[in-house]
């Protein structure tokens, strides 16, 4: 298979540069970059061996898939699964051994990838505290990613001191003072200052290579718009307590009535650990989408438990990813609804060949994990225009959800403004 031409462009820059991000909408086709890049290192001698870091399921899946279709010359090995089977993997003697961010090897590597660079943004935590001490004797570091600034300006300063420190220093705490105001000593709270997104855009310019010039099918956001009887709505959002028959539903603080609400808003709410149902508008709205796209091949994200066990009741023949080689079932257009979580299929996975539309059933609050499920289809390979269907509930806390989403799209959007 052959490049296209950005793709190529891209490729070079990484292999011009030993620390370099790409900065890449979701499908374009950082994978296919970056294997080019890792094969003309490796047959010119540059690296010897990498090693790259992924989400488990797209560590799993996607990257020896894309490298048949690539660089199918280069070997490779992935490390997941059992200890024995890691451990095994990380001694075969490949040129590429692919992991996921759990299971981080001792040595043995002269080049990294991470593959969705976001798992960093948190320079405090365990993971990133590893990852340094094994990264000392590494010098080719390349960062993928199509979400860089998904919770704010605040998300960068981790992204980038694991692929250099020189691009925004060592401390995150210099980071902050001299980009941020803080107004909540008590808790921590900053807020950048006036020009400081412009101000690290342009930074970290140089090592970071915005893919712009792509070419993907239209993408058409719906929204659905749902209405349920909003009396205990209501009286949750101001009590705090809703009672059953044989259970109650208590919320302890405003971050957990916040949960419950959303969970209302899809017609149910959890009350002593189980879900007690108040209403079927959302799946009464579903079936009739499901009905006027005359059952087309559609991926449905939920964010409950309580909403999958409905899922399945009401619809036997759906999948899940659990499920025996249904990535490959999807593909071939067998599955006729794909049950995710964001949180499992938001990174990766290649689902564009076996549908175009995904409903969300409820919404999630990071805008990185709602960009990354629509990514599934919406990306390079997908041969029609994609449709996003929201269901939101009019007058509940969806609606601020979906607002808090686009006001985060602002803020990403503000920052590759700057690096064009």
């Amino acid at each position: 298979m052959q490049l296209r031409s950005y793709q190529s462009i891209a490729a070079d820059f990484l292999y011009e540069h030993d620390r370099a991000m790409i900065l890449a909408p979701v499908g374009a086709g950082k994978t296919a970059i970056t294997l080019t890049a890792m094969r003309e290192m490796l047959r010119d001698g540059h690296a010897s061996r990498f090693l790259v870091l992924a989400p488990k399921r797209v560590a799993e899946h996607v990257w020896l898939e894309e490298k048949a279709k690539w660089a199918p010359e280069i070997t490779m090995a992935v490390a997941v699964g059992t200890a024995k089977q890691r451990a095994a993997a990380l001694r075969a003697p490949v040129q590429v051994v692919v992991t996921n961010y759990e299971n981080l090897p001792t040595g043995g590597f002269d080049g990294v990838v991470f593959d969705e660079l976001t798992r960093l943004k948190n320079p405090s935590g365990q993971r990133f505290k590893l990852l340094e001490k094994f990264l000392r004797e590494v010098n080719i570091r390349w960062g993928l990613t199509g979400s860089f600034t998904s919770n704010g300006l605040e998300d960068v300063f981790g992204q980038c001191k694991i692929v250099d420190t020189a691009l925004l220093g060592r401390t995150k705490g210099a980071f902050q003072q001299q980009y941020f105001i803080q107004i909540n000593k008590e808790f921590n709270q900053w807020e950048p200052r006036a020009g400081s997104l412009e101000q690290v855009m342009e930074r970290i310019k140089p090592a970071t290579f915005l893919l712009e010039s792509y070419t993907l099918p239209d993408l058409n956001v719906v929204e659905v718009r749902c209405q349920m009887d909003l009396k205990q709505y209501k009286q949750m959002k101001k009590d705090m307590v809703l009672e059953f028959p044989d259970a109650k539903a208590i919320a302890v603080n405003a971050g957990v009535v916040t949960g419950k609400l959303q969970q209302m808003a899809s017609g149910f709410v959890y009350a002593d650990g189980a879900p007690q149902w108040m209403s079927p508008h959302k799946f009464d709205a579903l079936d009739d989408l499901l009905a006027e796209n005359q059952r087309a091949n559609t991926l449905i994200a939920y964010n409950f438990k309580a909403e999958l066990a409905e899922l399945k009741r009401r619809y036997p023949h759906a999948q899940t990813l659990d499920d025996d080689n249904v990535i490959e079932r999807w593909n071939k257009g067998e599955v006729e609804l794909l049950l995710v979580h964001p949180k499992s299929a938001g990174h990766g996975l290649n689902l564009q060949y076996g549908g175009c539309k995904v409903v969300f059933l409820s919404l999630p609050w990071s805008l990185e994990l709602y960009e990354q499920t629509i990514g599934r289809l919406h990306r390079s390979g997908q041969a029609h225009p994609v449709w996003v269907y929201l269901m939101i509930t009019d007058k509940t806390v969806d609606e601020k959800i979906w607002r808090a989403l686009r006001d985060k799209r602002t803020i990403s959007d503000i920052a590759i403004e700057e690096l064009k």
